[in-house]
């Protein structure tokens, strides 16, 4: 399981946005966004560097834990 941090993630905007960049790119019961720990998780397999890249496209800095 990937688990990315997505520290400027900090409202119910940017968890929408960040589900719509990210659901199409995986399986659509492999998407877990924590807020409270401004985490998203993947369940399955993913390429880290497309949905890091994803993120940065819309001004989310991510990083792997």
């Amino acid at each position: 399981m990937l688990k990315l941090s997505v520290p400027d993630m900090s409202c119910g905007g940017c968890k929408a946005s960040v589900e719509k960049v990210l659901g199409p790119l995986v399986a659509p019961s492999g998407l877990i966004i924590d807020m409270a720990a401004r985490e998203v998780s993947f369940d399955g397999p993913v390429d880290a560097d497309q949905m890091i890249a994803a993120l940065a496209r819309i001004g989310f800095p991510a990083h792997a834990v």
